[in-house]
């Protein structure tokens, strides 16, 4: 049996997997987030090591007799987060997370320093890791004198399991530290960022052993050892190696928090001019690149948190099947965004609101906005050649048929729907286990789900979505320079 836990924004999932890779035992536990000032974002480590204390009790619970034949772990996590750990492995401030924007001075510094583009092959967005200590070092001397480590969130947990300092490559591709090309550390960007390497920590393939369980955790799960903890990946990597997408072209559109458009590459294949996003894939001699929204189901919990109806509530209130784009615009961008803009300042807009306009209306609006904003992804990765003809669908908001079908209407192409629901990140870390295992391939062993579904475009429609997302691109370029400081 191997365990996936895959930390996410909101929380924690793990799952039981078999060797024919069936889900044997699922469980999740929630993690809250600080938002101390505008633009901040944060989390404590503590709260990811109690929700994996959670799942564990949960998952043996539910099946103890499978839990007690894990033999490999694999992680899968929110990337880009600073978790800075001094000499004696404490925790020495809350870790800053990916949709933090308050070192978007320094990531703009750091991304004006030629090098730093031609070595990481990304733009230094302020989300990213390194930006994130440059803010440390301005605003916390006294942290940063004392940070030994910088861990990145599933890389903690590792810690917390393993007692090792260890990350994989796709992970630490968002740390603007990484030779992306090469798969190690870069002296120069490290250099250039007033980091040393004994900061980071050792790298190893996400495929590959990255430490065994402690005896002490060995214990109170009742496993017996060695079981061994692979190196993992960051969370879109791992959802990669959970739907098969690890061959040149296959690709998946994910509608969780944030919204990423990714499609594999058997090369590396920077492109940061276009904001697209080139890391390591989790596996060996791959890569992959990303289109990024910050927003995208996140906005969907925005207004319903606003409105005080649920999500479920609101999706609901919408048909299956789409019928021509809302009178009213709606610009996601409630916490800047990455791909194509980097701007860290633009901020959300509804746009043509009416005295007529109620709930169905701006969740209505909201998925199109959303969907507008990965058309934007979808034009910047088919500007560096990347033309995807089809994609599978994941994440929550994939639950709605109405926004995938608005999903695939606007970007004008089928759309996968899998069957069940345990094709994600969390069993892509899982099969990331037993290839450290037992040494498998894993082009043999990443296959593709099942399909549900495929939702097609509504051909009749594509010209009044093309209309409307010609419209969504006026406005962001009348808004930008409203929204600068």
């Amino acid at each position: 049996m191997y365990l996936g836990l895959d930390l996410g924004t909101s929380g924690l999932r793990g799952i039981v997997v078999s060797e024919d890779g069936d889900v044997v035992a699922e469980a999740e536990a929630s993690v809250n987030t600080s938002t101390p000032h505008p633009g901040w974002s944060e989390q404590e480590p503590a709260d990811w090591v109690e929700a994996c204390q959670k799942v564990v009790a949960q998952l043996r619970g539910q099946n103890g007799a499978a839990f007690s034949a894990v033999r490999g772990i694999g992680l899968s996590g929110h990337m880009h987060g600073a978790t800075l750990l001094d000499r004696q492995g404490r925790v020495l401030r809350p870790c800053i997370l990916w949709n933090d924007t308050r070192s978007a001075r320094e990531a703009a510094e750091l991304d004006a320093l030629s090098a730093m583009r031609s070595i990481t092959g990304n733009i230094v967005f302020p989300g990213f890791t390194a930006p994130k200590l440059e803010w440390v070092r301005r605003h916390e001397p006294d942290v940063l004198e004392k940070t030994a480590k910088v861990l990145l969130p599933k890389d903690y947990l590792r810690f917390w399991l393993t007692g090792d300092y260890i990350s994989d490559m796709s992970d630490s591709a968002g740390t603007a530290w990484l030779d992306v090309g090469c798969r190690e550390w870069s002296e120069t960007a490290l250099e250039l960022s007033h980091m040393r390497r004994d900061q980071m920590p050792v790298l190893v393939e996400g495929s590959a052993a990255g430490g065994e369980l402690r005896a002490e955790i060995l214990q109170h799960w009742g496993l017996t050892g060695p079981v061994v903890v692979a190196g993992g990946a960051g969370d879109n990597a791992a959802a990669a190696c959970g739907i098969g997408s690890i061959a040149e072209g296959s690709g998946f559109l994910s509608l969780g928090t944030s919204g990423v458009l990714l499609v594999a590459k058997d090369s590396y294949a920077p492109a940061p001019e276009t904001a697209v996003h080139c890391f390591c894939h989790a596996v060996p001699e791959r890569w992959i690149q990303m289109g990024v929204i910050l927003s995208a189901t996140n906005s969907l919990n925005w207004l319903s948190r606003n409105l005080g109806q649920s999500v479920d509530a609101l999706a609901s209130a919408l048909p299956d099947t789409v019928a021509g784009p809302s009178k009213t615009l709606f610009l996601p961008y409630l916490s800047g965004e990455r791909t194509p803009h980097n701007d860290s300042a633009i901020r959300g807009a509804f746009m043509g609101l009416d005295i007529a306009s109620d709930p169905a209306d701006l969740a209505q609006s909201v998925m199109e906005g959303v969907s507008f904003a990965l058309r934007d992804c979808l034009e910047a990765l088919r500007s560096t050649g990347t033309k995807p003809e089809s994609l599978m669908v994941v994440g929550g908001g994939a639950r709605s048929r109405f926004w995938v079908e608005t999903l695939a209407t606007v970007l004008n192409i089928p759309l996968a729907l899998p069957k069940g629901s345990e094709f994600g990140a969390a069993i892509g870390a899982a099969r990331l286990a037993a290839c450290s295992v037992n040494g498998a391939d894993p082009a043999e062993l990443m296959t593709s789900p099942e399909t549900s579904e495929i939702v097609q475009p509504r051909a009749g429609l594509f010209d009044a979505y093309e209309a409307e997302y010609q419209r969504y691109r006026r406005f962001y370029a009348a808004l930008s320079p409203l929204s600068a400081p």
